[in-house]
């Protein structure tokens, strides 16, 4: 067999596990697409002794520390095919390779669907954000907005306002009840019945929300909580199965990051909630190191 493990995606969660196997001095491969995830976001955030560096900065230094270890490998390249073989696993990439491994690890991440509103994508990672935790200190004191796609953002709100003063923009997609909005009382949070139609602004000045009643509301940021989906359709070849988290469908994993496909494994965004690049490399490591004691204890 030529490699002990491949590992599927080549940011956070997939570096995190293959650095884990390639210190146990096992045959590890990565294969990787270059399209992280936090590929639209300018600086990271939250992360220990990282706070603040471009993601791909770090993923930079991630992958040169990875190579210095003789027995680790990066492919660049789309991986398009995984299927069970005989001895292992094999997974063939967009260039007609393929490549087989004892055990597989699936840190594909996922792909956010955004509201389809005008100019809302265009400030995705910048002014329009996900995660507080990430991006909320650089944005906090003064307006902020939080964009309805689900009644998950009642509990947004409420959150973010520990980062400023909060206008839920509900958009048409659930109206509170009357428990609900005394919740969001108790936390100072303004509920707008109007649609967002229309996003303008940038990082420097922040945004101005068109509404679909004529009204504009200037806010220094918008979090928003899209719904989420593979982009990776391996572990749907492989046959994993999937369960239904607050977003979208995540890779079902044990306690140990095994999916319910003997010798696959899977990290980060792809198998769990919430999405964090400190979660991503935790988890990452997780499953490199269970996958290794796998090759070892079965």
């Amino acid at each position: 067999m030529p490699y002990d493990i491949i590992i599927v995606g080549g940011s956070f969660a997939g570096l995190a596990a293959a650095t884990q196997i390639a210190r146990a001095r096992r045959r590890v491969l990565v294969i990787d697409a270059g399209l992280p995830r936090n590929r639209f976001a300018e600086h990271s955030h939250g992360f220990l002794g990282q706070d603040g560096r471009a993601p791909a900065e770090i993923l930079g230094d991630a992958r040169r520390q990875l190579l210095a270890y003789p027995t680790a490998e990066i492919v660049d390249g789309l991986a398009e095919k995984a299927e069970a073989t005989d001895s292992g696993l094999r997974i063939g990439i967009g260039s007609g390779e393929a490549f087989e491994a004892s055990r597989l690890i699936l840190a594909t991440g996922v792909r956010d669907t955004l509201p389809d509103i005008p100019g809302l994508a265009e400030q995705w990672g910048k002014t329009v954000l996900h995660c507080p935790y990430c991006h909320g200190y650089e944005v906090a004191g003064g307006a902020l907005g939080v964009l309805a796609t689900g009644p998950m953002a009642i509990h947004q709100a409420q959150m973010i306002a520990d980062w400023g003063d909060v206008t839920l923009f509900t958009n048409g997609v659930f109206v509170p009840n009357a428990e609900q909005l005394q919740a969001l009382r108790t936390r100072n949070v303004v509920v707008e019945p109007a649609s967002v139609i229309h996003v303008e602004g940038d990082s420097a000045s922040g945004l101005l929300l068109r509404l679909d009643d004529g009204s504009t509301q200037k806010i220094k940021a918008l979090f928003t909580a899209p719904r989420t989906c593979m982009v990776s359709p391996l572990a749907e070849q492989l046959g994993c199965e999937f369960v239904d988290g607050f977003f979208g469908p995540v890779i079902k994993v044990d306690e140990r990051q095994q999916t319910t496909v003997q010798g696959v494994y899977a990290a980060g965004d792809a198998a769990r909630e919430p999405h964090n690049v400190a979660f991503a490399v935790a988890n990452g490591t997780w499953a490199g190191v269970a996958a290794h004691q796998s090759l070892i204890f079965g």
